[in-house]
């Protein structure tokens, strides 16, 4: 198996042991329930002037810890004092180093849009997400058919909240659907965790015109960035570039004086 192959047997683990701690029909009740309103991630990437989605992540399967003792409460409300337009937070634990709890203090702590970036393949991680705090959920193309991208993307907009769908090779484009709102050019092969900028360019050229488009992974050059906006995207996921530094905030902020 690859990287992915084996993170989605892991997550089908975790899913399962979840359920058995809190009944889906309960949690579901629980999601129904949520009130907050929702901060439109393709809106305000749409209306922002960097597009710059900071991510908080302790961890990568390839490269092991990056910020292990990471604090996501802190590392969050600096990304929005210094200017991210929205932010990521990995919840994934086994690879990423992410939690729960992580997403639950990063919504305390911004108003900015919250993304769960996890492995989503069932919908009770998407009532999860919404009792978390989440305002966009990713799909990742290579982890589902087209079929289930469309209902969890259904369910997701039914909850309040908006879909990124992520893919990486032009066989992929074939999951977007109605309720997709961002679609995500990831950068990374997924299986090989090899990353290519021009991935971006290539698939960004084929994706309908209108659909709001971000560009994630290996990105770590302003120049490129602005490449990548006269090309037409309007978010820009970066994760690695701030958290390998002691002071992830202030790398944003320097990279954004660049930008």
């Amino acid at each position: 198996m690859n990287i992915l192959e084996k993170i989605i047997v892991s997550k089908r683990e975790e899913i399962a042991r979840r359920k058995r701690e809190t009944a889906e029909t309960e949690l579901r009740r629980q999601a129904e329930t949520v009130s907050r309103p929702v901060h439109s991630f393709r809106n305000t990437l749409e209306n922002s002037a960097t597009g710059i989605i900071a991510e908080f992540k302790r961890k990568s399967p390839s490269k092991g810890f990056i910020h292990p003792n990471a604090v996501a409460a802190e590392i969050v409300s600096g990304y929005e004092a210094a200017g991210a337009a929205a932010v990521s937070v990995l919840t994934d634990t086994e690879y990423f180093g992410g939690s729960p709890d992580d997403l639950r203090e990063a919504r305390k702590a911004v108003s900015l849009p919250l993304l769960r970036k996890d492995f989503i393949i069932d919908p009770y991680q998407l009532y999860e997400a919404r009792i978390w705090g989440a305002d966009v959920v990713l799909l990742i193309a290579a982890a589902l058919t087209p079929e289930r991208t469309a209902e969890l993307a259904e369910e997701a907009h039914r909850l309040g909240m908006e879909v990124l769908l992520e893919i990486h090779e032009a066989a992929e484009i074939e999951h977007l659907n109605p309720c997709v709102d961002v679609a995500g050019i990831n950068n990374r092969n997924l299986g090989t965790f090899v990353t290519d900028i021009q991935t971006s360019f290539e698939l960004g050229n084929l994706l309908p015109d209108g659909l709001t488009k971000i560009s994630e992974s290996g990105l770590s050059d302003p120049r490129t960035i602005r490449e990548l906006r006269r090309a037409g995207f309007r978010g820009f996921l970066m994760g690695e570039n701030f958290m390998k530094h002691e002071h992830p905030a202030a790398a944003l902020e320097t990279f954004l004086e660049a930008l």
